[in-house]
This record gives C-alpha cells, sequence and structure tokens, in this order.
C-alpha cells in the first residue's frame, strides 16, 4: 500500500478517494481504460499535454493500488497492455458524473 493511501485510511473514506484516484490525470485515464484495455503509446496520444515521465508513474500508481492491471508480453520490442481491474471499473460513475460536470462547466465560463 502506498504510503499516501495508508495515511488517508487514517482521515476518511473521501480522503481514501483522493489517494487513490486524484493526481495528475488519473481519472483521465481511467476514463479512456474504461472504452478497452490500451498500450501505453495509445494512452500517451489520448494524453498528449502529460509527459512520459507522468504517465508511467501514473500508471503505476494506479496498479500498486488495484485500479490498473498491467500485462507484460514477452516479444521483442516489448509490448505491456493496460486495463482496468474490477475495482478500477467501479469508478465508471465517479468518471462519467465527473466529466459530466466538466463540460457543463466548460459550458458555462465559456457563455459569459
Amino acid at each position: 500500500m502506498r504510503a499516501s493511501v495508508s495515511q488517508a485510511l487514517q482521515v476518511c473514506p473521501v480522503e481514501v478517494a483522493i489517494a487513490v484516484a486524484g493526481g495528475s490525470w488519473k481519472l483521465t485515464v481511467v476514463k479512456h481504460l474504461l472504452q478497452g484495455t490500451r498500450r501505453f503509446g495509445e494512452l500517451h496520444r489520448l494524453l498528449p499535454l502529460v509527459s512520459i515521465k507522468t504517465l508511467t508513474r501514473q500508471l503505476r500508481a494506479l496498479e500498486t493500488d488495484g485500479i490498473v492491471q498491467r500485462e507484460v508480453f514477452p516479444q521483442v520490442p516489448p509490448k505491456v497492455e493496460y486495463s482496468l481491474t474490477e475495482l478500477g471499473f467501479s469508478l465508471a460513475g465517479v468518471v462519467q458524473a465527473m466529466d459530466q460536470w466538466g463540460a457543463e462547466y466548460e459550458r458555462s465560463i465559456l457563455a459569459d
């Protein structure tokens, strides 16, 4: 268990959720993985503003927290695929609600 999750467990469930799903690009990664398994390069193309280092770090954290499964295929060049675990799929409602709220917020600020 990552230290941030361990600390959040001592506070409240909201802090646990933020420790696991909060952070740079994590929920956006989950949003794309809700559509199916993706390779690293696909995820990076879907998130062009994210550095490779940041994407790698966030995928590792999501894997450690049981949200993402990483499958490595023994071939040359190496092939790695990322998919959501059952726990990861349980974030679908949260991601969809935040996506909808973000779209509504965008419309409201553009209307001003």
